[in-house]
């Protein structure tokens, strides 16, 4: 009897391991699975500052084509050894803003990839409630914004939640970053939405969502300045300073743009 107890308890302790060997296995399959996940995600996200999809493209095929990716410092110099995609923007964000890294996401040419079609430059702030960010596009002229894409983690559903909506995103084509001068005036989504007729540098608002878009108009103007000191570098060697005029990032004033525009009286209001 005695001897029988003893083969049930070592069944019974085989048993445990084995299960608890299956569970470990389940556990890092799941692991993986939601690392390749989000890895697509990421991928999608920074192709749709660009380009559109059809059902059944495949992502990483048009990724691994058409993006180069690269990763700056705060003097806009390369850093070596560092992979784009493995960059934490959020972690980097609770950094002060010399010691980041700075992620870039060049799409090129199908049929050349020595051609730069667009810069995608990634962007990270506060909305209302939590966290919001984004990928924004930049064309060849580093002042026409080609596209963006917005997500956020706990905006207000039908309102600032609809920073993640396609419509909201797509007003921003075409806008510009500079004035005719060359200044940076960056694009301001406005206080209301009331489809006036808009300048180069101004978006509709949310109803609303006032503080979601100063959320967005901050994480806009702070990322494109922190960015600078590399589009700088690239504005010197492919354009003449009347074409692409380089910022004095002397002059950046950062963390100043939560502010909306009034559609009628355009005075810039602090919420």
């Amino acid at each position: 009897m005695k001897q029988s107890n003893g083969y049930i308890i070592g069944f019974a302790v085989a048993c445990t391991i084995i299960l608890g060997a299956m569970l470990s296995l389940s556990a890092v399959g799941l692991r993986e699975r939601q690392a390749e996940a989000r890895d697509l995600d990421t991928k999608k996200q920074i192709l749709g500052a660009v380009m559109n999809f059809k059902e059944g493209d495949d992502i990483k095929s048009i990724y691994a084509k058409r993006i180069k990716s690269l990763v700056v410092d705060a003097n806009g110099d390369e850093k070596q050894g560092v992979i784009a995609e493995k960059v934490d923007i959020g972690k980097n964000y609770k950094l002060a803003p010399e010691a980041r890294e700075y992620p870039v996401f060049q799409f090129v040419d199908e049929n050349n990839p020595n051609e730069v079609e667009a810069y995608i430059l990634p962007i990270y702030g506060n909305g209302l409630w939590d966290r919001i960010w984004g990928y924004l596009a930049l064309s060849s002229d580093l002042n026409t914004i080609k596209g963006v894409v917005f997500d956020h983690k706990a905006e207000t559903p039908g309102l600032g939640a609809r920073i993640s909506d396609k419509e909201i995103q797509e007003r921003y084509v075409n806008k510009k970053l500079y004035d005719q001068s060359g200044n940076f005036v960056s694009v301001t989504m406005l206080k209301s939405e009331k489809g006036n007729t808009l300048d180069d540098h101004k978006v509709d608002g949310m109803s609303g969502a006032t503080m979601t878009a100063n959320g967005v108009n901050r994480m806009i103007h702070n990322y494109v300045s922190y960015y600078q000191p590399y589009l700088n570098k690239i504005k010197a060697k492919l354009a003449t300073p009347k074409e692409m005029p380089v910022m004095d990032t002397g002059k950046v004033n950062i963390d100043t743009t939560g502010l909306v525009v009034d559609t009628i009286a355009t005075n810039k209001t602090s919420k």
